[in-house]
């Protein structure tokens, strides 16, 4: 029952928005009761919260994943961290849209965690950025956290307009993405 609030919150969420989406609503679609929703959740703003963390510790643990394999160089690297990114929309589209557009709604203290995670999230990538200048495979005339920025710039706005089921499959966004990325910050030969 507890994934089944989870799953209906977040395309009530999606459609209306956190703020005005009540608890009602939810438990409506679901045909239970409130004492059901309060037997797993607190508050509204709680089931918020753990679609919040469920989002970016699945993104967390895949991403160390890649960044603990020995066996690839840093090109490949920021390629699986772009690939994780928006292979995300197709399997966890709507959250990830909950993820970014509903932050604000978080009460101060689970918004401190959850922009800690964001940040370390960040902070990850931009060391694979900063090996590989280190290591010649990316040029060195441009600040690593800007090319994290803009990587995760590209990535994450990709939840507002790409449809993995349109015409473009998300394997040519990747691609796409990769392409301009990497011949951008690749070492000048």
């Amino acid at each position: 029952m507890k994934q089944k609030i989870v799953e209906e919150s977040i395309k009530l969420f999606e459609i209306k928005g956190y703020s005005e989406t009540s608890i009602q609503d939810i438990v409506d679609a679901l045909g239970v009761t409130k004492g059901t929703f309060y037997y797993y959740f607190d508050s509204k703003e709680q089931l918020l919260m753990d679609i919040q963390l469920m989002y970016i510790n699945e993104l967390l643990e895949r991403q160390q994943e890649i960044l603990l394999d020995p066996n690839k160089d840093c090109k490949t690297k920021v390629f699986e961290n772009i690939r994780l990114l928006i292979k995300q929309i197709r399997t966890h589209g709507r959250k990830a849209k909950i993820f970014f557009r509903e932050l604000m709604n978080l009460n101060p203290d689970h918004y401190l965690i959850i922009k800690h995670k964001r940040s370390q999230f960040r902070l990850n990538l931009q060391k694979i950025i900063e090996m590989g200048m280190e290591r010649g495979e990316f040029r060195t005339d441009l600040r690593a956290d800007l090319v994290t920025f803009s990587i995760l710039g590209m990535c994450n706005w990709s939840y507002n307009w790409f449809n993995p089921d349109g015409p473009a499959p998300d394997d040519e966004l990747i691609q796409t993405y990769v392409e301009i990325l990497l011949k951008g910050i690749n070492h000048k030969n």
